[in-house]
């Protein structure tokens, strides 16, 4: 009878929890948003070790520097040739935004990366933003301008050429840079967002786009990838239904104008945001901005999936670097 009692309590509780957990996954995008972000950092971090060896031991870095005082996420990681160290040599700047779905992702995740690149002669700027869903929407935005007026301050200290900044990006840091440079791009967009641009056009050089999302009704809600996409939408709009006014200006391919900036914008060819990045080429083109792009057929073998740019071990992510580094001699040189 004792055991038949405990059988009964346990079975209870047991029911109990798997209930709770469903309600929770309904009413609430934290619970998959926390499992997404184990899941996204656990590559993240992966991927960051294996482009160690690539590094080049010739790079300074200074690291953690807070951009906005009690923001907490709010920090970003410089690094450029030591060979400037000491002097007073200015670089053109690539500020880059992590990916992650807006869920996940750090500037830690971005450490190697950023110092293959900055070994090319460039001051590389990694910055950490609050992620969803402890951060909604706009948020991103506007800590992304506050870092860079923060890059402006500290301009000398992080041998900075002010008049040359590229903003860069990767999956949900790719649709943050896009929407960022469009508010220092086109001041209706800044009204509409309600954020002020940090930097005025003439210093925003170009920018860099890896396999992000730019427009929200190109999102498959119902396909292989719709649980995972409707919970990351939900954690970064902070609306289940995405009905808010605010959030149509996140699909900042409405909002492009002839203004843009030069860019430059790549996706693989078995990237499930693919049409996302072939429609941003497509709207660059048809208003007359320089663009820049590296599109693979769908033939192309082996398949390039999401963030295939950084395998530097592969041919296709050699291109890439290749192709960005190109793009980054043509809009920075004087």
């Amino acid at each position: 009878m004792k055991l038949k009692k405990t059988l009964i309590v346990i079975g209870s509780t047991l029911v109990f929890l798997i209930l709770a957990t469903f309600i929770a996954f309904k009413v609430s995008p934290w619970p998959y948003s926390m499992l997404i972000r184990y899941a996204f950092n656990k590559e993240g971090i992966k991927v960051n070790e294996h482009l160690e060896k690539r590094v080049s031991k010739d790079v300074s870095a200074i690291v953690d520097q807070q951009y906005i005082p009690q923001e907490k996420a709010a920090k970003l990681d410089v690094y450029y040739p030591s060979s400037v160290t000491g002097t007073a040599q200015l670089l053109p700047v690539i500020v880059w935004i992590h990916g992650g779905g807006w869920v996940a992702g750090s500037k830690d995740q971005m450490a190697n990366y950023c110092k293959i690149l900055a070994a090319q002669g460039y001051t590389v700027v990694a910055i950490d933003y609050t992620l969803a869903p402890e951060g909604i929407y706009p948020l991103p935005l506007r800590q992304t301008q506050r870092s860079l007026q923060y890059l402006l301050e500290n301009a000398k200290r992080f041998h900075i050429d002010t008049n040359r900044f590229i903003l860069a990006g990767d999956s949900g840091g790719a649709h943050i840079a896009a929407q960022s440079a469009n508010i220092i791009y086109n001041s209706d967009y800044a009204t509409l967002t309600g954020i002020q641009p940090a930097i005025p056009p003439g210093k925003l050089s170009g920018l860099i786009l890896y396999c992000g999302p730019y427009d929200t009704s190109l999102v498959d809600l119902s396909g292989n990838f719709s649980g995972f996409l409707k919970t990351i939408l939900w954690a970064y709009s902070g609306k289940k239904d995405l009905d808010s006014e605010v959030f149509k200006t996140a699909s900042v391919i409405n909002y492009i104008t002839k203004e843009y900036p030069p860019t430059f914008v790549s996706v693989g060819n078995a990237d499930p945001l693919a049409q996302q990045s072939l429609a941003l080429a497509r709207k660059l083109t048809a208003v007359g901005v320089p663009v820049d792009s590296l599109f693979f057929s769908a033939t192309y073998q082996p398949p390039l999936p999401h963030e295939y740019q950084f395998n530097l071990d592969t041919e296709a992510g050699e291109m890439a670097l290749h192709s960005s580094l190109e793009f980054l001699k043509k809009v920075t040189e004087r």
